[in-house]
């Protein structure tokens, strides 16, 4: 009875693409390797590699990457018979291949969503040529991208959220705010979805508020995709709210001009980075007067609060006013 063969297979796990990379290189070469050469090639990176899953990998490369792949009786080895022929990503420079690895590093802030798994996988498939050549793990190694702490994004939620995105459809969720006691029905027409220090936000209309408004996502709950669509407004850019300052996520609708003091370590902190599109900075006489306009005042007040006694507000009012009273309130509670 003649055995049945095997199916081909339809995806090479994760672990496997730098070897399929690894045999294109050396088919690509015209050595004509047969799966002998192959197996004893491979050993010197990845250690026993079995004849069958050579074959599976020669069958592979040949079925989903259309390689043009055929054995020469007379070299006894396999070769292409299109002699440019290359997997995707092959000939791109190293340097191009160096910095979608760092790309993939730095995927990993996205580790709590469930974009990452999908994002990571095309990433791998992409930089696969950097792990055939015996170096395939210094990327993960030497450059790294500190985990921060992040919230959780379930993955019907974002699902649902995509898709309301995609088709321009308004969605219903439960959602529990900062301050309330517990979670209050929500019907949102979605215009954008935000990312800042580890949170996910959806940015758009709230028919309750009748206001735009952001939601965290790792605060809703039972999201429902409607069948309302609903028309994107001209104006819906986020980007656009923030009055050109970078502070994060969040916007105001008064835009205001802010002056701080900073001293000690706060001079390199606020110096070396660019904080808004207008921003001036002044030397004084124990540091550096940072100087900017923003409508996200939320924003800023925090990061003058964390910046301690090294920052000092002079300007606008209001927030000289709120960071007084925080300094008063921490007091009060260092007395206690």
């Amino acid at each position: 009875m003649k055995a049945e063969k095997k199916p081909s297979r339809l995806s090479v796990p994760k672990a496997g693409l730098p070897r399929i990379y690894r045999i294109d290189e050396e088919i690509a070469s015209g050595k004509y390797p047969n799966t002998k050469d192959l197996a004893k090639i491979l050993f010197n990176d990845w250690g026993k590699v079995s004849i069958s899953t050579i074959i599976r990998d020669i069958d592979f490369l040949r079925d989903r990457f259309h390689a043009p792949i055929e054995y020469d009786a007379y070299h006894r080895g396999y070769y292409y018979t299109e002699k440019t022929f290359r997997l995707p990503a092959g000939f791109t420079g190293e340097e191009n291949m160096l910095a979608l690895g760092m790309a993939k590093n730095i995927l990993s802030l996205y580790r709590e969503t469930p974009l990452y798994e999908a994002s990571a996988n095309l990433l791998d498939s992409i930089v696969a040529p950097l792990a055939s050549d015996g170096n395939r793990d210094w990327l993960d190694k030497r450059i790294i991208v500190p985990k921060i702490a992040s919230a959780k994004v379930e993955p019907d939620i974002w699902k649902t959220i995509v898709e309301s995105l995609k088709e321009n459809r308004i969605i219903t969720f439960e959602y529990i705010g900062t301050w309330d006691n517990d979670y209050q029905q929500r019907k949102v027409y979605p215009y954008q979805l935000l990312f800042d220090s580890g949170v996910w936000y959806l940015y758009g209309f709230s028919e309750e508020r009748k206001a735009i408004r952001l939601f965290s996502l790792s605060r809703m709950k039972n999201a429902v995709l409607t069948r309302s669509k609903f028309e994107l407004p001209k104006n819906f850019d986020y980007t656009e709210t923030t009055g050109d300052s970078f502070f994060g996520v969040f916007s105001g609708q008064e835009k205001l001009s802010f002056i701080i003091d900073c001293f000690a370590d706060a001079v390199i902190y606020a110096s070396e980075r660019q904080w808004a599109a207008d921003q001036k900075i002044e030397k004084n006489n124990e540091g550096v007067t940072l100087k900017f306009t923003s409508t996200q005042y939320q924003k800023v007040l925090q990061w003058v609060l964390s910046c301690g006694c090294n920052a000092f507000p002079k300007k606008p009012k209001k927030l000289v006013e709120d960071w007084k009273r925080h300094a008063q309130e921490m007091r009060k509670m260092q007395q206690k």
